[in-house]
C-alpha cells in the first residue's frame, strides 16, 4: 500500500523528506520505534499492541492498512465451509502465533476442536507450505497473500477453498468487526512534536492505497520495483486479495480492540500481556 508514496518520495514529489526502509520481520523494527531511530511504522496489529505495553504507551496506532491476507488453499473440491475441515490435515505457518489463533477461532466457531476433530501441522516458512504443494506433500494449507497467488499460479490442481476474511466476519454474527492484519503506528513522541507533518504522512498513505487498489497494473509494476513481490505478474493477481485499506479514527479503533481481545483471550501474550489502554489510539 505504501508504493506509490515511497515512488513520490523517491522523486522528490512530497512536501516533506522521507526515508523509507523495508525490514523482513517486524522484530527488525521493533528496536528502532523505541530507540528512535523509526518514526512511523507498519507492523502486525498484535506487534503494536505489544510495543505499546513494552513502552508504556509510547506508540499508538494511527490507522488500519491491512485486513485478512489469510486463505485456505485445496488440492481437490471437498472444502466448502470450515465444517468441511473435520478430520483433515492442514498445514499452517505462525505457530503459537496470530495465525494460529485466527485458526483456532475459527475451528471452534464452527464447532471444531482444533486439538481433536483436525490435525494441524505449522511450518516456519510460507516458501516450505509451497514447496509441499508442488511435491505433492500438500492437500489443504492455510496461507497469506502473496504466497496464496504463487501456489494457485504453478499448482492449476489448487484452488482457494475458504477466504479466512469472510469466515472471520461471518463468525462474528450480526455485529461483526474485521480481522485485522496489519496497521501504522507512530511514536508518541513525533505525534506530540509533530502532529501536522504525521497527518501529512497519513493523507499521503491514504492516497497510496487508493492508487494501487485503483491501478492494480501500476501498482503491480512498483510491487516489483521495490522488491516486495518479485513478479509483477503475481502482485497484479495479489493486490485484490490482500485486503489493502485505509481505516482510522473510530472504526479503526472499534476494530483493532474487537480483534486484539480475540488474541488476547487465546494468549494474553499474543499481545503484550494486557489489552491496550485507549491512549493506544490515535484519534485527532
Amino acid at each position: 500500500g505504501m508504493d506509490k508514496l515511497m515512488d513520490a518520495a523517491e522523486n522528490g514529489e512530497t512536501q516533506d523528506q522521507y526515508n523509507i526502509t523495508i525490514a523482513g520481520a517486524a522484530d527488525e523494527i521493533n528496536g528502532k520505534l523505541i530507540t528512535g531511530e523509526v518514526d512511523i511504522a507498519a507492523l502486525p496489529c498484535n506487534v503494536a499492541s505489544v510495543l505499546y505495553n513494552k513502552t508504556e504507551g509510547e506508540v499508538q496506532v494511527a490507522a488500519i492498512n491491512t485486513l485478512g491476507v489469510l486463505y485456505i488453499l485445496e488440492k481437490g473440491d471437498d472444502i466448502h465451509s470450515v465444517a468441511d475441515l473435520a478430520g483433515k490435515t492442514i498445514i499452517s505457518t505462525g505457530k503459537a502465533n496470530t495465525p494460529e489463533y485466527v485458526l483456532n477461532y475459527l475451528l471452534n466457531a464452527n464447532g471444531l476442536d482444533p486439538e481433536k476433530d483436525v490435525t494441524i501441522e505449522y511450518k516456519t516458512e510460507a516458501a516450505e507450505i509451497a514447496s509441499a504443494f508442488q511435491q505433492g506433500q500438500a492437500e489443504i494449507a492455510m496461507v497469506p497473500q502473496p504466497v496464496a497467488t504463487t501456489i494457485l499460479a504453478k499448482n492449476e490442481d489448487v484452488r482457494t477453498a475458504l477466504d479466512v476474511t469472510e469466515e472471520w466476519t461471518k463468525a462474528q454474527g450480526e455485529d461483526p468487526h474485521q480481522l485485522v492484519t496489519g496497521v501504522i503506528v507512530v511514536r508518541k513522541a513525533v505525534l506530540d512534536e509533530h502532529p501536522e507533518a504525521v497527518e501529512r504522512f497519513l493523507a499521503l498513505y491514504s492516497d497510496s492505497i487508493n492508487y494501487i487498489n485503483n491501478n492494480v497494473e501500476e501498482g503491480a509494476a512498483l510491487v516489483e520495483k521495490y522488491g516486495i513481490v518479485p513478479s509483477a505478474a503475481i502482485a497484479q493477481k495479489a493486490i485484490p486479495q490482500c485486503n489493502i485499506v485505509y481505516m482510522d479514527g473510530e472504526d479503526m479503533k472499534a476494530n483493532v480492540q474487537a480483534y486484539l481481545q480475540v488474541l488476547f483471550d487465546a494468549n494474553p501474550a499474543s499481545v503484550g500481556g494486557a489489552m491496550p489502554n485507549d491512549d493506544f489510539y490515535y484519534l485527532p
